[in-house]
């Protein structure tokens, strides 16, 4: 019986490291955590939440405070440790407007799901940080925006271009269409 638990005990310390090790890589790897209090929510209410996290790119973990508390030490989120208290859950993005995003957006229709704050590389968000973060364009719509502008100016520029080459294919036409005219 002994031996048993030591052998369990063994798998969980072995198991928790694997854990802290893994958060560790993500969070070197993000560049936005979002810390959230999910208390009283259902497996399903989770399971939809992962689902919209995973569509907006995001990720969404409930990890123990102490294993998140070690996997954030060290990383340039390790000021978000005083929001680690109660039942605390971490969403994470390498584009920081689409986790922040997909949180509020979550929060609004469940109230058992709660902003707490967040970080954007190390600079700490409240609760108001993360809902303006969330207002703002996600980068996939910012580059469509930007390649927009870009292509714009670039079809003007050939149509203008294009324009007297026109005219003066069409003043040629005319010019050797009046020359025919007048040798006949």
């Amino acid at each position: 019986m002994v031996r048993c638990r030591k052998l369990e005990t063994d798998v969980d310390r072995i198991e928790k490291r694997e854990f802290v090790a893994e958060l560790s890589a993500v969070f070197a790897e993000t560049s936005m955590v979002v810390v959230t209090r999910n208390a009283g929510m259902t497996v399903a209410e989770v399971t939809d939440l992962r689902r919209k996290m995973r569509a907006a790119g995001a990720s969404f973990k409930v990890a123990k405070n102490r294993l998140a508390l070690l996997a954030l030490d060290g990383t340039r989120f390790d000021g978000l440790a005083p929001l680690l208290k109660g039942p605390t859950a971490m969403s994470w993005s390498k584009d920081p407007v689409a986790v922040a995003k997909a949180a509020v957006d979550f929060a609004k229709t469940n109230d058992k799901f709660v902003l707490i704050g967040g970080a954007l590389g190390t600079q700490l968000l409240d609760v108001a940080g993360v809902k303006a973060l969330a207002e703002l364009p996600s980068l996939d719509s910012l580059r469509a925006k930007l390649l927009g502008l870009l292509n714009a100016p670039a079809t003007k520029v050939a149509g203008v271009l294009q324009a007297p080459a026109g005219q003066l294919a069409r003043v040629f036409a005319a010019y050797a269409d009046a020359s025919k005219s007048e040798a006949a």
